[in-house]
């Protein structure tokens, strides 16, 4: 192949040109992420019971769907939480792989089945079914320019004409509004009732007779009489449509002709049909939503497109609203991608820079530095045609292949330049005699290469997407690379160099001491090495010694999923007691907005009163936090959730935490680990949360664990009202009629709906704020009985103080409470997992934990990456086996990875980071570099031995010639993951965390590889020969 390119350079011009106008086609298409689709796709149910307690929603609603939809197809897990809002969620998780629309009309259809079963409020709220992320992507706040327009108009605006919009947005999964749409409220005054003699019930009635749409059809429609000339449609006003018009619902009409109207009884207003949240945004008032994302989808893409679109609604808003958005998570993938694509081009620099030393001659360097960028844009065009995005992996992916990529070409160009050298040929003759040598060593390196990641691509889960991610991005590179030196290299060789001396490197100036000073060092390593294969015993027994320490360094590496970094905002989640009203919780959020105010390097924050991703309701509250940018502030996340932190200290009730965002957006809504504590023996909801605080109390006395805590709504005090069935019966009282006065009065009804500015709107009863603040109020309620007597509720009715949960969770089907903390400073996530785990067993029997989320992708990640880096191992050993048709040459090879193993494992214990995912990507990535140098020294050797040469000095002139090569190659790739290593800023923790491992394996692995490879190879040369000799004498025999 080689030769058939050296004769035909414009050919191989052509093929390279092609590929590279196919890689600049291709990168303005390739979407923009940080991470790729990682998380298992989900889908969430939302249901709303207005007025019912969280018990009597998992019992009559969370319950019946969960029964229902465990049965769909490719279940991961799924999880429920009913709180004191009236609100039900049931996220159900499906295994990787699932198609997220398919899983999503599974579960539509199978709601379908249970909706019938399904109290009427529930029923007629409907139930909502999204595919969307668990995390917000971005926050967008409406607020007043200058205090004219109210937070009713407002939030009906949001609601009315932003959601909708934004929710025809390419990627946008879900668009939560914190605002309410207007509602025709009806205030009712009991008293008045009393005084009128007045049920709920027949107010309720009154309004569902009078305010109906009436269909009347046309005067003179077919069929018609003869004569009939006319045609026109009949209209009759039978919806209300303004406060004036309720007003006059007729309740009752009286023989003498006055009648008693609902104006009498109530006060009708235009207002909010909901008040659960408030937002403060920057301190002041606003309206806001949240865009979650669908799985899968872009965030670059969907953040642009919301702002765009965003651009386009502001033009027609009514004067004096303005938008803003409060909150994004998007700039912080942009700044990633943009700082791995600058490194990516630091490292190419540093790379050209090794080889101009090296090399010493520009047309020498120049013809790498034309091959690695061809290389790469192939890698794009591949990546499009697959479907895959560009983001941190795959760009980091590219980072190491530049140094892998240009190791081709160098070993093409420095052997070529030997044989100039050294026999005086031309170009294009050394250039075929240099790819007749080192042809098969560039396809066993290639295919060493590739076969070392071909394991990642079969892991499964979340750990999987990202070990493919490499996979792919480093294959190609490196299939290209190889298919490159085997045609535009050899051709660029041929046409490009020109003849050099034999004295060539006998330079002046910094590359002559460069070259006298390599000299020098290459006469004292060759030395080294005729001694050291004579002491192959005492050699192995310091390999022994290394394999030691690299198995104890290993297990005593601290674990985790991947690196926490400083994403440029951070959130913080208030719990106040479960019987705080918004006042309360408004007082502590003060406390926050005071601090924040002080802060400089704060930017903006966005408070949403009565939210909580574990539970919303009056006591709980979120800040989302939005810092500098990176280059314009002097402290970073860490430093800033200190100090709210020790602000919040202040607040004299609740608890309040400040935390990171998740480390990845669709795997969670914060940092730190989380799982959920699981009732399977059905001890009871008492017993569940002692367990719960137990583990807690455990949990504080540890000193691997911080912030362990119990996620969502605490239990709080409640009234139970008894209701005497016997006494009501006798007092004529029916138990509906009870339930509806209740529902009504206190909690609300929604009777149906009325036209309000081109869209139906709800038309909802509830008793006057003032008449249901205390018990006495909810007694002092009259009901009707069957003889049209009005009876006090107080009559029938008990009530009783007791504690009940605000808040009822499940896991899998199992009551179930969520905890979530974090390890310790100093301590690895898996650690604390493993010390969770450990305390977990001290609970009494019938309880479990299951890891959830993040969490446990991080543990099926520890379990999958022995086996991964094993059958790397493996594959690497065949596939040399079948190369050089021998078991000893792939063993001499494979003996050398430890080698590497061991520079990674010091580098990552002396920075303190942590065995994740990302450093297994560079171990895996280690086992393949490790075994091209040791190749390059074999083939060298096996040849030379095979030509005759005595096995010691075949072994030592192999060591001697391609100790340049290997020392460039490596110093190549080595400068290459240097920008990774020194990373600052935005994502620095990721690079820092895949650089530091493979800068210190490529240190050992090189440094160690040309010492102990030599002898390897006639430890493992003479090891089988004495194993063949006794088989071939009785052969002979």
């Amino acid at each position: 192949m080689a030769q058939f390119f050296i004769d035909r350079p414009v050919f191989a011009w052509v093929i390279a040109i092609m590929i590279a106008i196919a890689g600049l086609i291709a990168i303005p298409q390739l979407p923009v992420s940080r991470f790729p689709t990682i998380a298992p796709p989900s889908v969430s149910i939302y249901a709303s019971y207005p007025g019912a307690t969280p018990q009597v929603i998992n019992d009559s609603v969370t319950s019946l769907i969960e029964r229902e939809i465990s049965g769909a197809k490719n279940i991961l897990y799924f999880d429920s939480s009913a709180d004191s809002s009236g609100s039900t969620n049931i996220t159900v998780t499906f295994k990787p792989g699932t198609d997220p629309e398919l899983a999503q009309v599974d579960v539509q259809n199978r709601l379908k089945a249970v909706e019938p079963r399904l109290p009427e409020p529930v029923r007629r709220g409907g139930l909502s079914v999204e595919s969307a992320s668990s995390g917000f992507l971005m926050i967008v706040s409406l607020k007043s320019k200058d205090g004219s327009i109210d937070a009713l108009s407002l939030d009906d605006y949001l609601v009315r004409n932003i959601a909708p919009e934004l929710k025809r947005v390419a990627g946008v999964g879900r668009v939560q509004s914190f605002g309410s749409e207007a509602a025709m409220r009806i205030w009712i005054d009991p008293t008045r009732l009393l005084a009128h003699s007045i049920s709920m019930a027949e107010v309720t009635q009154a309004i569902q007779l009078q305010n109906i749409q009436v269909a009347p059809g046309r005067l003179g429609d077919a069929p018609t009489v003869p004569g009939q000339k006319v045609s026109v449609p009949l209209n009759v006003s039978g919806q209300l449509q303004s406060a004036e018009e309720f007003a006059d619902v007729i309740l009752r009409s009286n023989p003498d002709g006055s009648r008693l109207t609902l104006g009498d009884i109530a006060r009708i207003e235009v207002g909010a049909q909901s008040s659960g949240f408030d937002i403060l945004d920057g301190g002041k008032p606003a309206t806001a939503a949240a865009i979650q994302v669908t799985p899968g989808a872009n965030a670059v893409n969907t953040s642009s497109g919301v702002r765009a679109r965003l651009s386009e609604l502001a033009l027609t808003m009514p004067e004096g609203i303005d938008y803003a958005i409060s909150y994004d998570t998007a700039p912080f993938v942009k700044v990633s991608i943009q700082k791995v694509a600058q490194t990516l081009v630091e490292a190419m620099v540093l790379v050209f820079l090794i080889m101009l030393l090296f090399l010493q001659n520009i047309r020498y360097t120049l013809i790498p530095a034309i091959v690695a960028p061809i290389a790469l844009l192939g890698t794009f065009a591949v990546m499009l045609a697959i479907g895959y995005s560009i983001n941190v992996l795959t760009m980091f992916g590219m980072v190491l292949a530049i140094g892998i990529i240009v190791d081709d070409a160098i070993v093409v160009v420095e052997n070529v330049e030997r044989l100039m050298a050294k026999e005086g040929l031309s170009p294009r003759e050394a250039t075929r005699k240099a790819m007749g040598e080192i042809s098969s060593a560039v396809i066993g390196i290639t295919l060493v290469l590739t076969a070392v990641f071909l394991p990642m691509g079969f892991a499964s889960g979340s750990v999987g997407a990202i070990y493919r991610q490499f996979t792919v991005s480093m294959a190609v590179s490196i299939l290209f690379s190889a298919f490159l030196a085997l045609s535009l290299t050899p051709a660029l060789c041929a046409t490009l160099l020109k003849p050099v001396d034999r004295d060539h490197h006998q330079r002046k100036g910094v590359f002559g001491r460069f070259n006298r000073g390599f000299d020098r060092l290459t006469q004292r390593y060759t030395g080294w090495i005729a001694g050291l294969v004579q002491k192959t015993g005492r050699v192995m027994l310091v390999y022994l010694t290394i394999l030691g320490a690299v198995a104890y360094g290993y297990v005593t590496l601290a674990t985790a999923f991947v690196p926490e970094e400083d994403q440029g905002s951070f959130m913080t989640s208030f719990t106040l007691p479960a019987e705080a009203t918004a006042e309360r919780t408004r007082d502590v959020v003060d406390l926050f907005e005071k601090h924040v105010r002080t802060r400089p390097d704060i930017v903006n924050n966005l408070t949403i009163m009565g939210f909580g991703f574990s539970g919303s309701g009056p006591n709980t509250a979120m800040s989302f936090t939005t810092m500098k940018d990176w280059d314009q502030r002097s402290t970073n996340v860490d430093e800033e959730l200190n100090a709210a932190a020790q602000a919040m200290a202040a607040a004299n009730e609740g608890e309040i935490f400040s935390l990171k965002p998740p480390a990845i957006e669709e795997l969670g809504t914060t940092s730190g680990f989380s799982l959920r504590l699981q009732d399977r023996a059905n001890h009871g909801e008492k017993a569940l949360a002692a367990a719960a605080a137990q583990i807690t109390e455990l949990a504080s006395q540890s000193k691997l664990l911080s912030d362990v805590r119990v996620d969502g709504l605490p239990s709080g005090p409640s009234v139970t009202l008894e209701i005497d069935r016997q006494k009501a019966a006798a007092f004529g009282v029916a138990y509906s009629t009870i339930s509806d006065t209740l529902s009504g009065a206190v909690g609300s009804t929604y009777v149906n709906d009325f036209p309000h500015d081109g869209r139906l709107q709800q038309v909802i009863i509830q008793a006057e704020p003032a008449s249901r603040m205390q018990v006495d109020d909810v007694l002092n309620l009259h009901v009707r009985s069957d003889s049209g007597k009005m009876v006090r509720l107080s009559e029938i009715v008990t009530p009783k103080w007791s504690t009940i949960p605000l808040q009822v969770a499940r896991y899998n089907g199992y009551p179930s409470t969520s905890l979530s903390g974090a390890a310790a400073k100093g301590v690895s996530s898996g650690k604390a997992m493993d010390e969770l785990e450990r305390l977990a067993l001290k609970l009494p029997k019938g309880f479990a934990v299951e890891w959830t989320g993040e969490s446990l992708q991080e543990r099926q990640s520890g379990a999958q990456a022995p086996i991964l880096m094993v059958f790397s191992f493996l594959i690497v050993f065949l596939v040399l086996a079948a190369l050089y048709e021998s078991w000893s040459v792939p063993l001499s090879v494979m003996l050398v990875v430890p080698l590497g193993v061991i520079g990674a494992v010091i580098a990552v214990h002396l920075r303190g980071l942590e065995n994740d995912v990302f450093f297994k990507v560079g171990l895996i990535t280690l086992i393949g570099l490790s075994a091209k140098n040791a190749v390059l020294i074999v083939e060298f050797a096996r040849k030379r031995h095979m030509d005759g040469q005595g096995l010691a000095e075949a072994v030592v002139e192999a060591a001697r010639l391609r100790l340049r090569p290997i020392v460039m190659t490596s110093l190549a790739f080595t400068l290459g993951v240097v920008p990774l290593v020194i990373a600052s800023g935005a994502s620095s923790e990721t690079q820092n965390a895949i650089g530091t491992g493979l800068f210190g394996g490529m240190i050992s692995g090189t440094v160690l590889a040309v010492i102990f490879v030599p002898v390897f190879y006639v430890a493992v040369t003479g090891l089988t020969r004495r194993t063949n000799r006794p088989q071939m004498l009785c052969d002979e025999s």
